[in-house]
C-alpha cells in the first residue's frame, strides 16, 4: 500500500488487552519487548496509510478490580487501582510509539498532570487530525466500568470508524476454541446473533454502545506477527461484527 492510498477507516479505535502486554510465563507485568513490537506495528501501518490511530489499554496483566472487589476490597476503590495500571501500560506503549517515530500523547480520564494529559475530546480530535496517536488512559474514570466499556464510549466521542479488539484467538466463534474443539470462526455475524447466542465479544455495556451507535467491531489475534499493522490497514482477518 503507498503512502497515498486511502486504507479502509482513517480513525480507529484499537483495544489492546492488558495481559497481551506480559511474556507467557514471566513474572514481569509488562515486556517492553512485547510492547516495542505491538509500536512497531502501528507506527508501520502510519508510514503506509494516512491513519488516525487511538489505543486503549485494559489494566489485567497488573490488577484487576473486579477480583479484588471479590475478595474483599470496596468495589470502587479496587477500579480506581485498575484505572492507575491502566495509564501505567498507557505510558509504556506511548513511549514506544513515539521510539518508533510517532508522536503519541497519553491523555487520562483521572487528572494526573505530571505524567499523563487530561482527557478532553476536543484535544483528542486534533491530535488525531495531526496524524498523532493518542492513548486513552483511566477507563471512564468511574468505577464500574471496563476498559471495554471505555474503549466503546471514546470510539463514540471521537467518531471513530472501527473499534478493532486485539485479543488473543482469531476471531468470534460459536464456543470458547480453548475449550470445544469443535467451535467455528465466524468471519462476520451481526450484533443481533451475537447477542442470540450469547457470544462474550465484550461486556454488555460496551457492546450495546457500539451497537446503538452503528460501530464495527473487528476481532483479531493480536500475537501473530503482523496481524495489527494488517488490521490497521483495513485487511480481512479475524472477524467483523456488524
Amino acid at each position: 500500500m503507498s503512502s497515498d492510498t486511502r486504507p479502509v477507516y482513517t480513525r480507529i479505535l484499537l483495544k489492546l488487552s492488558g495481559e497481551a502486554l506480559r511474556a507467557p510465563g514471566s513474572r514481569d507485568n509488562i515486556s517492553p519487548e512485547i510492547v516495542a513490537r505491538i509500536a512497531n506495528e502501528i507506527a508501520e501501518a502510519t508510514r503506509k496509510a494516512p491513519l488516525q490511530i487511538a489505543i486503549v489499554v485494559g489494566g489485567g496483566n497488573i490488577w484487576r478490580g473486579a477480583k479484588a472487589s471479590v475478595r474483599g476490597m470496596d468495589r470502587p476503590t479496587a477500579d480506581y487501582v485498575g484505572m492507575l495500571a491502566t495509564v501505567m501500560n498507557a505510558l509504556s506503549i506511548c513511549s514506544a510509539v513515539q521510539e518508533a517515530g510517532v508522536p503519541a500523547h497519553v491523555l487520562s480520564a483521572i487528572e494526573m498532570k505530571n505524567v499523563a494529559e487530561p482527557y478532553v475530546r476536543n484535544t483528542a480530535r486534533a491530535y488525531l487530525r495531526a496524524g498523532h496517536v493518542v492513548v486513552f488512559a483511566a477507563g471512564t474514570g468511574n468505577p464500574f466500568f471496563s476498559t471495554d466499556t471505555g474503549a466503546a464510549l471514546r470510539a463514540c466521542e471521537i467518531n471513530a470508524e472501527v473499534v478493532m479488539k486485539a485479543t488473543s484467538v482469531d476471531g468470534v466463534y460459536t464456543a470458547d476454541p480453548k475449550l470445544d474443539p469443535a467451535a467455528t470462526r465466524f468471519d462476520t455475524i451481526s450484533y443481533e446473533e451475537c447477542i442470540a447466542r450469547n457470544l462474550k465479544v465484550m461486556d454488555q455495556t460496551a457492546f450495546t454502545l457500539c451497537k446503538d451507535n452503528r460501530k464495527p467491531i473487528m476481532v483479531f489475534d493480536m500475537h501473530r506477527s503482523g496481524n495489527i499493522t494488517r488490521a490497521l490497514l483495513g485487511e480481512t482477518i479475524g472477524t467483523i461484527i456488524s
